[in-house]
């Protein structure tokens, strides 16, 4: 078995509506790391910083996550402090789609991070697909 480039990754998100393009992330990630944990946000969280419901509750975001095959361990998101995260749990690499990369959140999380020797790897956003698109097609 070829040796995966990393040991420990880390990714989060919403998962709502749970679609192609995160199962892409998860698949990817996994390809890469030898134990995948993933943050999925709690409902307080997405309402905090999205200023919306999640369609689907927060229990069986869970479930539906912890339900695929390429992830190991999940774990409730209740903030967006990604470094906190590193230090509880020592991941070496965090998996983000590229939406996110120059960002502030993510400008400063790539400066931290590689002061304590954790990569971030940016996978390419899904064309065509989001929990949003998923929304407004049903409401068609």
């Amino acid at each position: 078995m070829q040796q995966k480039p990393y040991k420990m990754g880390y990714t989060t998100g919403v998962f709502d509506l749970f679609h192609v393009g995160h199962l892409n992330i998860l698949k990817q990630a996994k390809e890469q790391c030898e134990y995948l944990i993933v943050g999925v946000s709690t409902d307080e969280l997405v309402l905090e910083y999205k200023k919306k419901q999640p369609v689907i509750n927060f229990e069986e975001r869970m479930e539906i996550v912890e339900g695929i095959k390429y992830v190991d361990k999940v774990i409730p998101q209740t903030n967006r402090d990604k470094f906190a995260a590193w230090e509880e749990l020592k991941f070496d690499v965090m998996f983000v789609g590229d939406d996110w990369k120059g960002s502030t959140l993510f400008n400063d999380m790539e400066k931290r991070f590689k002061e304590v020797g954790v990569s971030i790897v940016y996978f390419p956003y899904t064309a065509g697909v989001s929990s949003t698109i998923v929304k407004q097609k049903i409401s068609i």
